[in-house]
């Protein structure tokens, strides 16, 4: 793991946050020598192959689906 002090992390942010993302490697980031933070890859996310049918099966019928829900001479 690499190691890099505040003032520098501080100055090359976005270019050290570029190196992470890239390599996969964590960065630790110290002041006077102590860590105070750890910049890790994120985890890679579960996705969907197709969000056609995504919510197939979350759905539930209640009552009866064929009969009007008034009456005809509503």
């Amino acid at each position: 793991m690499e190691k890099i002090p505040i003032s520098k992390f501080k100055a090359t942010c976005s270019g050290i946050l570029e190196y992470v993302r890239r390599t996969k490697k964590p960065v630790l980031i110290t002041r006077f020598g102590k860590p105070v933070a750890q910049v890790v890859p994120p985890t890679p996310g579960a996705k969907p192959e197709d969000w056609l049918g995504s919510l197939a099966g979350t759905g539930r019928i209640v009552g009866d689906i064929v009969c009007p829900a008034s009456e005809e001479t509503d």
